[in-house]
């Protein structure tokens, strides 16, 4: 199996996760993305390289992130210790410091035994899988361990937080004064920043999830546990919930009446608003092919043109890059502005989100209400051949429910990319119809790719 994954490397703490791999990683990634002519332009001006490091606040970040900072300075490599901080923020401050690249040490929306290296590149984005490769050989060769002078130093990056806080507020265009907003930092590295930023903004903030231990990250709180931010909006007759994950870069929210508004919802609320205001960059939103029929519908009815890319939002980004589009996300809460951020934010969504409805003055409901969610229904087929998912009868039976249902439903199979498994879902315009014909092309998968 390859180091990295879809979103850097993770793993279990210690256990394939370790302080020697994650060494070893920061050194390779030294050799790596040291090198290229900015790189060397710089050394020739007599500057060192410099890394932004930061982590989530589980406990084995500790060792994890020293581990980090410490295979960076042996490279010669200068260190900006931004400490616990949203992955996000880490992403800005790489491009706002001007470093060479940085590391976020997270596992997101993961337990708390688990853990992450994220790796960016110069300007705070993330690398294609061509460097991720180069930089797993390289941790098998020579690595570049200088001497005396060229050592590098580990600093503690005193201001970062207050960069990334300011950062956000300076991309507000409405303030949230009068907006009573519950927020949900699934005791992970918004904890601090998230309620300081809404606070600042000019919004009521009632607080949860916002006291982590170390071992409380993701622990039935977070944007993983809606139940929870559903029942504290309702108790506190607040106008809004917003819930991050673990290292903050993504959103979900909940209306005044404890309604779940998911990701989809979120980018047709901000694309609605942003093309309102000329900044949807050619009335184009960039999606997932797993987004919900009914935001392809949304946008459609309001002249915007809605891509596609495949599930993660490092290759919402990568088409939103070639295309200059200024909207992108994910189902899940990963949300891109790419005028403000170079991945997905939560805390940049959810300001803007509430600053939609200070704007409008509507509820979230009603600014929701502009998308019609389709039923969806998601099965995981295990233990068959993924490979073999263009199989003739599988995709006849794919076809055949595809004219079922016609316009009022979609089918989508897609293999797993680390499992033997293949994922059916349908949307249909009810539950019933969407899950009745899941079920049935599940039984031809199944039946036909067996192992």
């Amino acid at each position: 199996m390859p180091l990295f994954g879809t979103d850097g490397v993770r793993g279990l703490a210690n256990g394939p996760l370790t302080a020697d791999l994650a060494l070893s990683l920061a050194q390779a990634t030294a050799v790596v993305l040291g090198q290229g002519r900015t790189a060397e332009a710089r050394r020739a001006a007599g500057k060192r390289l410099t890394a932004v490091v930061a982590r989530d606040p589980r406990v084995s970040g500790e060792f994890l992130s020293a581990a980090v900072e410490a295979g960076l300075a042996s490279s010669g490599v200068d260190v900006y210790d931004a400490g616990v901080l949203p992955t996000p923020a880490t992403a800005f401050l790489i491009a706002d410091m001007d470093a060479d690249f940085g590391v976020m040490v997270s596992a997101s929306h993961n337990p708390a035994p688990d853990n992450g290296i994220k790796i960016f590149a110069r300007g705070g984005v993330k690398l294609p899988d061509i460097v991720e490769q180069r930089i797993e050989s390289a941790m098998s060769g020579p690595k570049l361990l200088p001497t005396g002078a060229e050592v590098g130093r580990i600093r503690r990056f005193a201001d970062a937080e207050d960069r990334y806080v300011v950062h956000l507020l300076g991309s507000l265009p409405y303030r949230l004064n009068g907006l009573h907003v519950v927020l949900d930092c699934a005791h992970g590295a918004a904890s601090g920043v998230s309620p300081e930023t809404f606070r600042d903004a000019g919004a009521r903030v009632t607080v949860i999830g916002a006291d982590p231990d170390g071992l409380n990250i993701n622990d039935g709180v977070g944007s993983t546990h809606l139940d929870v931010l559903a029942k504290a909006v309702v108790a506190h007759g607040a106008d809004v919930g917003i819930a991050h994950d673990g290292d903050a870069d993504r959103c979900l929210a909940v209306d005044a009446r404890g309604d779940v508004v998911d990701g989809d919802q979120i980018m047709a609320i901000l694309a609605l608003s942003m093309k309102q205001r000329g900044m949807l960059e050619d009335d184009t939103l960039v999606a997932t092919v797993m987004s919900n029929l009914g935001l392809h519908r949304a946008m459609d009815a309001h002249g915007i043109r809605v891509e596609t890319t495949a599930v993660g939002d490092r290759y919402v980004l990568e088409r939103m890059t070639q295309g200059g589009f200024s909207l992108g996300g994910e189902q899940s809460g990963h949300v891109i502005m790419s005028r403000y951020a170079t991945t997905g934010d939560g805390l940049l969504t959810g300001l803007h989100v509430v600053a939609e409805m200070a704007r409008t003055g509507k509820t979230l409901a009603e600014l929701a209400s502009v998308m019609t969610v389709y039923p969806q229904v998601l099965i995981n087929v295990r233990d068959v051949d993924r490979s073999r998912v263009g199989d003739e009868i599988v995709q006849d039976a794919v076809a055949r429910h595809t004219a079922e249902l016609g316009l009022s439903g979609r089918v989508l199979l897609r293999p797993s990319g680390t499992e033997e498994m293949v994922r059916v879902m349908v949307e249909a315009g009810s539950e019933d119809d969407a899950r009745r014909h899941a079920e049935a092309l599940a039984d031809v998968v199944r039946e036909r790719l067996a192992l």
